[in-house]
């Protein structure tokens, strides 16, 4: 059997990790469908009912297991399916490659069958992004797809005509393009910031006498490390919803969520605090946030590009979260006064004690938080939960609570539904004004 173009490709994703590929079937990939078949035993193919969902997948593995996603569609419809859950992966940072088909090479642009030029249509959502010419490109495209998403946390997309997956390898190369010239290697960079910024950023935070910690995804890794740092601060830990896993909710450090789903003590922490420190986070909705010139800010963050990009900051930390808290904390001074986290814990005590009322109501119809509480009373510490978008969001955030080994996610800034849910229904204005918003979240979003 001859070895071909699409036989290089799966062999060289498998190079970088890849045991498990979310598709379905088509015959702009029949090439890539028999490389698969072939090595059944070492690469498992998880067919769905609709591309959309093996994107959405795909993404959802990258978030619980930090490996790569591999999404594979046919081409024309099947590769535009893909966007919506590419879209998901791309906003929340995720390293996702997506895989499709393309009409024969030679009848691209000509009006045949499902010609679309995929590698044109996926340049907004992806970070690599290109077409496979030949046999000879497969292996340095597809190592540098795997490393750019892996390296820049987002999509890569290579695009492969359905006559070109099954050419025979060993196809003649330019003299440039010497055979295994590429590999496999990905090195992670411990990402410290420069020690002037350092100390920029311990000076803002020793000096805040109300220092509120907002925490995202990129703090997903660094629990010990912001508790420690909530501890010398005195500070109040607020978490985006990608971030509900940051620190367990039974920590007496944190608030819990912020934001139409968040609770009454985190949007107080952040309406009161005069110094930020946000660690991981891109949270998008920043009529939640302190005013501009409220409170002096300090941002960790790993891409560059996103510093002050919700707030204004004082000093940005461009660096790994765990690794950059862990050499700040000896730089912090130990606050005397514990006021402003004291009374955070104080509202939550009685926010608890509010979601619990609402949690065991004899209603009838049930309650839905009567639902979400005793799910979240039987979980397994060790408890995988993803939670679609929309109202059911709310119940998630606040009545499955997150412990210590669990891992939970959604759509954070995509915000998709792809089961579909209803949404808290608001005003009949077209647009819902911040002050109705922010009462839902403070009265605590009475159903």
């Amino acid at each position: 059997m001859a070895y071909t173009a699409a036989d290089i490709l799966i062999e060289t994703i498998q190079d970088w990790g890849v045991d498990c590929i979310f598709g379905m079937p088509g015959d702009g990939i029949n090439g890539i469908m028999e490389a698969l078949r072939k090595r059944r035993e070492q690469v498992r193919f998880i067919q769905v009912r609709h591309e959309e969902a093996a994107a959405f997948m795909a993404c959802g593995y990258a978030k619980f297991t930090g490996k790569l996603g591999v999404c594979l569609a046919t081409s024309g419809p099947g590769g535009i399916h893909l966007l919506n859950g590419l879209y998901d992966a791309n906003l929340d940072g995720q390293p996702v490659l997506a895989i499709t088909g393309m009409a024969y090479h030679d009848l691209i642009g000509t009006h045949t069958q499902q010609d679309v030029a995929l590698d044109r249509l996926f340049a907004d959502v992806s970070k690599y992004n290109e077409r496979i010419m030949g046999p000879s490109r497969v292996e340095n495209v597809t190592d540098l797809a795997c490393r750019t998403a892996l390296a820049y946390k987002g999509v890569a997309h290579i695009t492969f005509p359905v006559d070109v997956q099954e050419m025979e390898a060993g196809a003649r190369r330019s003299k440039r393009n010497v055979a295994h010239h590429t590999s496999d290697v990905y090195v992670a960079s411990a990402r410290l910031p420069a020690d002037d910024e350092l100390g920029r950023a311990a000076d803002v935070l020793n000096a805040g006498q109300k220092v509120a910690i907002l925490a995202g995804r990129g703090a997903l890794e660094a629990a010990d490390e912001l508790e420690r740092v909530a501890e010398v601060l005195a500070a109040p830990i607020v978490k985006a919803l990608l971030g509900k896993a940051a620190v367990p909710d039974d920590s007496p450090y944190t608030t819990g969520p912020i934001g139409l789903f968040g609770t009454r003590p985190s949007q107080e922490a952040l309406e009161e605090c005069d110094t930020l420190l946000m660690v991981g986070t891109s949270f998008p909705y920043i009529e939640f946030m302190p005013k501009p010139g409220q409170a002096r800010a300090v941002q960790i963050e790993l891409d560059p590009a996103r510093i002050g990009l919700r707030y204004p900051v004082e000093a940005g930390l461009v660096g790994d979260s765990r690794h950059t808290l862990k050499t700040l904390l000896p730089m912090l001074e130990r606050k005397p006064g514990r006021s402003f986290l004291e009374t955070a814990q104080k509202g939550m005590r009685q926010w608890r004690a509010l979601m619990e009322e609402r949690a065991t109501r004899p209603d009838i119809p049930m309650k839905p938080q009567v639902l979400a509480r005793e799910l979240g009373l039987r979980l397994r510490d060790d408890a995988i939960v993803a939670c679609d978008s929309g109202t059911i969001a709310t119940w998630w955030a606040r009545h499955i609570p997150a412990r210590r080994g669990q891992m939970h996610s959604l759509s954070g800034t995509w915000r998709a539904w792809p089961p579909g849910c209803p949404t808290p229904s608001p005003p009949r204005s077209p647009i819902p004004s911040a002050r109705w918003w922010r009462s839902w979240v403070m009265a605590g979003s009475p159903c």
